[in-house]
């Protein structure tokens, strides 16, 4: 059983920076995919970054360039640093780890960007 928690969501204005953390309990030793996705009101959940087994790391288009994802195996964490952030990038962002036909997601954390 693996547990996610989210941290570090919040008000931020526009062009600004944030940073998400999120910790899994239980010691995830190998994942098919563990990252990050988001959801506004009224739209689907979106991938946003995620690592995938192998080493590869997909972004959405929206967020290239300004968002970046990181591991820390030790703490059994995950990251999303967040820059030049627009209006649009507000949503509940929530970590995400698929073990083979599992899915795990954390409760999420609220981004709003906004004047």
């Amino acid at each position: 059983q693996v547990q996610l928690v989210e941290s570090g969501g919040g008000l931020v204005q526009p062009g600004g920076s944030l940073k998400l953390s999120c910790a899994a309990s239980g010691r995830i030793f190998s994942f098919d995919a563990m990252g990050w996705y988001r959801q506004a009101p009224g739209k689907q959940r979106e991938l946003v970054a995620v690592f995938i087994s192998g080493g590869r790391i997909n972004y959405a288009d929206s967020v290239k360039g300004r968002f970046t994802i990181s591991r820390d195996i030790v703490k059994n964490s995950v990251y999303l640093q967040m820059n030049s952030l627009k209006p649009e990038d507000t949503a509940g962002y929530y970590c995400n780890v698929r073990i083979g036909p599992i899915s795990y997601w954390g409760q999420g954390t609220q981004v709003t960007v906004s004047s």
